[in-house]
């Protein structure tokens, strides 16, 4: 009897309890309310007055003593002289009288087109072909002139006409045009022909110069 009486209260103390705390866990727990931050405050400056600057007076009715001092006198050289007339002439000998005596060592040089070849030296005498007992023959491969860029450019073609004296070496000499149908041509074939090599002529069994005559003939065809 004692045993379910204690019982009975253990089991009403039990019910009481949970009851009590089961109402405290069914309450509706209050919501948090969210924390707003506040703003930092903005702080303006205001930057100082500015001062204003102070004009410089410059008192320019009398020159300082610096200045006066760079001032100095014009020299002599910076004077402008004045030119006279015969600063600009010079005197000229006067001719020799014409009955006056030609100085010795003086020399004609003829006019026309220069001749090339080598100078200097004596040939001795120049037979023509027609005089002689056998014609100067050509030896090795007779080197042809370059052709003229600007010519050649043009499309233009040409012929030169040389005379030249082979010497009893059988090298060219004394080369001069005869004629040419263009100047630009000329040099060409002049520095062509002195490269030329010969077996000389002979007359009366001795080699001699001789006086050759020959064309030069610039054909773009041929090239």
């Amino acid at each position: 009897m004692r045993r379910d009486l204690i019982i009975g209260i253990l089991v009403s103390v039990l019910l009481h309890g949970l009851f009590g705390f089961g109402g405290e866990l069914l309450k509706p727990k209050p919501k948090k309310q969210a924390v707003q931050e506040e703003a930092p405050p903005i702080e303006v400056l205001i930057p100082p007055p500015i001062e204003p600057e102070e004009t410089e007076v410059v008192d320019l009715t009398e020159p300082t003593n610096q200045e006066a001092a760079s001032l100095a006198p014009p020299s002599l050289t910076d004077v402008p002289s004045v030119v006279q007339l015969n600063d600009f002439t010079q005197a000229v000998q006067p001719p020799p009288p014409p009955n006056l005596g030609r100085p010795t060592g003086v020399m004609n040089i003829p006019a026309g087109r220069p001749g090339t070849g080598a100078i200097g030296t004596k040939i001795g005498d120049v037979f023509n072909l027609k005089d002689l007992d056998q014609q100067p023959q050509v030896r090795g491969v007779q080197a042809r002139p370059n052709y003229p860029f600007e010519m050649r450019r043009a499309g233009l073609n040409g012929e030169v006409v040389l005379r030249f004296v082979v010497d009893t070496n059988g090298d060219v000499r004394d080369v001069e045009v005869i004629r040419s149908s263009q100047r630009e041509f000329e040099s060409a074939a002049q520095q062509a022909v002195l490269k030329w090599k010969y077996k000389p002529g002979r007359k009366g069994g001795k080699a001699v110069a001789t006086r050759m005559q020959i064309p030069i003939v610039f054909n773009l065809n041929d090239e």
